[in-house]
C-alpha cells in the first residue's frame, strides 16, 4: 500500500470504553483532528473492555484503530496473565497523546495538611488512616504504589527483618463518583483519583489535594507538589491514552498517522486545551510509545504481584 493512496475510505476507531468518559472524550477528539488531516472521517465505535481483543484481530489494512492506555494495555496484562490479546505483539503503537497525574486528596475537615503528615500518621498508626478504593482503578494501584515505596525493611542484630509500612486501610466502593463523595462526605480518609475530576473540588476547597503523582507538579494545582519532589523521585503514576492499529499495519500508514498526529496536537490550540484540563501533551513516535507501553506493563505487573491484587471476577 503506497502511502500516498491511502486512506481512500473511512477509518473507525475502536474506543474500548462506554461514552461520555475522559478517555471516551480523547479518543473522540483525535479521531475528529485525524479525520482533518486525512481527508477521511475516522468513525468512532464505543464499545466495551473487548474491544481491544476486536481491534487485535481486525484487517491490519490501516481501515482499523483502537485507543489504548493504561488501563487497556498495561494494568490489564498484571491483573490477567491469560489475557486474550498481548499488548506488545498484537499491535503497532503509533502515538501516545496524552498523560495525566492522579491527584492524592483529602476532605477538607482532614487534619492532615501535608503528604509528609499522612506519611508520619500511617506508619505510627497502622489502621487509622481510611482510603476509598476502587478495584484496580488506576487510582487504586497508585495507592499501591505509594505504599510499596514508603515501606522500609532493615535487618536486625538477630537477624530478623524489620519492616516500617504505610498501614493505611482500604474501603472499597464501586466507581470514582461515589468514592470522591465518600472522601468529601469524610466516610474516607483520602483517594487518588483523576485530576479533572478533583481539580474543581480542590479550588472550591471541598478537598484538600496533597500531592500528584506525575515527575513535576502540574499547572493547574501549581501549589500542589509531587510525590517524587517531596523525597521520593521518581515517582510516577499516570493515566495515559494513545492510538495504536492492528500488528502488521504497513509502516507508510504508521509513518503517516505519526506526521498527522504530530501536525493536530504538537503546537496547536488543541494543545492549548488539552494542557488547561491539566494533561501533559506528548505525542510521542510509534518506537517511544512502544517502549513506553513495555515499561508500563513491567511497572504494573510489580506493584500488582506485591499487592497481592486478585483479577476483577
Amino acid at each position: 500500500m503506497a502511502q500516498e493512496t491511502w486512506p481512500t475510505k473511512p477509518l473507525r476507531l475502536i474506543i474500548p470504553f462506554p461514552a461520555g468518559g475522559s478517555s471516551d472524550q480523547l479518543g473522540r477528539l483525535m479521531a475528529k483532528e485525524l479525520g482533518l488531516k486525512l481527508g477521511q472521517p475516522v468513525q468512532v465505535e464505543n464499545t466495551d473492555s473487548k474491544g481491544t481483543k476486536t481491534a487485535a484481530g481486525a484487517a491490519p489494512d490501516g481501515y482499523t484503530l483502537v485507543l489504548s492506555g493504561v488501563g487497556t494495555n498495561a494494568i490489564s496484562h498484571a491483573l490477567n496473565p491469560r489475557l486474550d490479546y498481548d499488548s506488545l505483539k498484537d499491535f503497532v503503537h503509533i502515538s501516545q497523546l496524552s498523560e495525566g497525574p492522579n491527584v492524592l486528596v483529602v476532605g477538607a475537615d482532614s487534619p492532615l495538611k501535608s503528604l509528609q503528615e499522612l506519611i508520619t500518621v500511617g506508619k505510627a498508626q497502622p489502621g487509622k488512616l481510611t482510603y476509598a478504593q476502587v478495584h484496580a482503578s488506576s487510582g487504586h494501584l497508585a495507592m499501591e504504589l505509594l505504599k510499596q515505596t514508603i515501606s522500609t525493611c532493615v535487618n536486625g542484630a538477630s537477624g530478623t527483618r524489620n519492616c516500617t509500612t504505610l498501614g493505611l486501610t482500604g474501603v472499597p466502593f464501586t466507581g470514582a463518583k461515589p468514592a470522591l463523595d465518600a472522601v468529601m462526605d469524610n466516610k474516607a480518609g483520602m483517594m487518588f483519583t483523576n485530576l479533572d475530576a478533583v481539580a474543581p473540588h480542590v479550588r472550591s476547597g471541598k478537598l484538600r489535594a496533597l500531592a500528584v503523582t506525575s515527575l513535576f507538579r502540574n499547572p493547574q494545582l501549581p501549589d500542589v507538589p509531587s510525590i517524587s519532589e517531596v523525597g521520593y523521585p521518581g515517582f510516577k503514576a499516570v493515566s495515559w491514552v494513545g492510538i495504536s492499529a492492528p500488528a502488521g499495519t504497513p509502516a507508510a500508514v504508521v509513518g503517516r498517522l505519526e506526521k498527522e498526529m504530530d501536525s493536530a496536537f504538537k503546537a496547536s490550540e488543541t494543545r492549548k486545551q488539552l494542557e488547561a484540563q491539566g494533561l501533559v501533551v506528548v505525542v510521542s513516535r510509534s518506537a517511544e510509545y512502544t517502549d513506553f507501553i513495555r515499561r508500563e506493563m513491567e511497572r504494573w505487573r510489580r506493584v500488582v504481584k506485591v499487592a497481592g491484587i486478585q483479577t476483577p471476577s
